[in-house]
């Protein structure tokens, strides 16, 4: 059985029902939309329906079972005893299914998440090649056309680069928000019709090979007024104020609070409402997270964004986000685009 499965069995109590579908891929390389994966102390059963069948079998190392389309309804009816399953991921109406049977349910927390948080080392070379495409997109990106197109009309545009470039997919819904919708953190491409002298947060990644790349620049479409420069310089400082901070055992509130600190000494204070950054992985969002409340420490092999903003309401707003591993001496930053304020036309 691979190493991952044999990390997982030393920390649970009673065998582990594993629903979520970013912990089933990364124990065992299955992908579906219907599926679950039981880690027993001697064995590993892959459970899914006929539409999957096919591939389950290929999985080596797991005892492959097909269920009806209902998955939980038919597990609840297949398996009995004390059985571990995903509380932050299993919905009330699960629980209610899955214990409709003879299953005495544990909820456990955070088990494959925290495996998941440390990246090996074909894990890093997939994520630092998403953020090298990256790099490539947003360069190109500096010679595409913005004034008078919609905010959504070049998201598609960065959508096309990226595959253009050799990703995989998006990671996500790509964020272009420009003028006043540059100062909502997580605003979402709008038919807005660019204009001149405005501020444009660009928030946009790509998947290899199922890993994520996550990165954020602000750029401007000619001048822009002083305070709006100046908040540029203090986010651009915060960064790095954080990257100083970034270190194995140091923990996510005070990694944060680095960056935060910063922003809050200047005429800016209160304008940073968001975390500093996030895990990063086969979802955008995992552990460990950076802060105000994190209960997570650094750890040699953690991927984590590092995202400080300022967002002045009906003004603009002004975000930079690099994607950095943790490392014996410190970080590496995977990110490599430039950060200067690049004006576009």
């Amino acid at each position: 059985m691979n190493s991952r499965v044999e990390r997982l069995r030393e920390s649970l109590e009673e065998p582990l029902l594993v629903t979520n579908p970013a912990n089933i891929v990364y124990l065992s390389g299955f992908r579906s939309s219907n599926a679950a994966l039981l880690v027993e102390p001697d064995r590993v059963r892959l459970f899914s329906d006929f539409r999957y069948s096919g591939a389950g079998r290929a999985v080596e190392g797991v005892e492959f079972e097909e269920t009806k389309r209902a998955l939980l309804n038919d597990l609840a009816g297949r398996l009995s005893g004390r059985i571990g399953f995903e509380a932050d991921f299993v919905s009330n109406a699960g629980y209610e299914t899955l214990g409709s049977g003879s299953i005495d349910l544990v909820p456990r927390r955070g088990l494959v998440e925290r495996l998941r948080a440390v990246k090996d080392r074909d894990e890093l070379a997939s994520i630092k090649r998403a953020c090298e495409i990256g790099d490539r997109v947003y360069e190109r990106l500096t010679g595409e056309r913005f004034v008078g197109r919609t905010e959504r009309d070049v998201a598609w545009t960065i959508a096309q680069l990226f595959h253009d470039e050799g990703a995989d997919a998006v990671a996500f819904e790509t964020i272009v928000a420009s003028g006043p919708n540059s100062a909502r953190p997580h605003g979402r491409a709008t038919r807005r019709e660019i204009g001149r002298g405005e501020t444009v947060i660009v928030d946009a990644g790509c998947t290899v090979n199922g890993y994520s790349s996550d990165c954020t620049r602000t750029f401007t479409t000619g001048t822009v007024d002083g305070v709006l420069k100046e908040a540029y310089a203090v986010v651009l400082a915060a960064q790095q104020a954080g990257f100083d901070a970034i270190r194995a055992g140091v923990n996510g509130i005070d990694a944060d609070a680095a960056a935060r600190r910063l922003v809050d000494e200047t005429q800016f204070a209160g304008t940073f409402g968001h975390g500093l950054g996030h895990g990063l992985g086969l979802e955008v969002h995992e552990a460990p997270r950076l802060s105000t409340e994190s209960e997570d420490t650094l750890a040699i092999g953690n991927v984590v964004t590092v995202e400080p903003g300022i967002y002045l309401e009906g003004r603009g707003g002004i975000r930079i986000e690099d994607d950095v591993v943790v490392t014996e001496p410190g970080i590496e930053n995977y990110t490599g685009f430039r950060k200067d304020l690049i004006t576009v036309d």
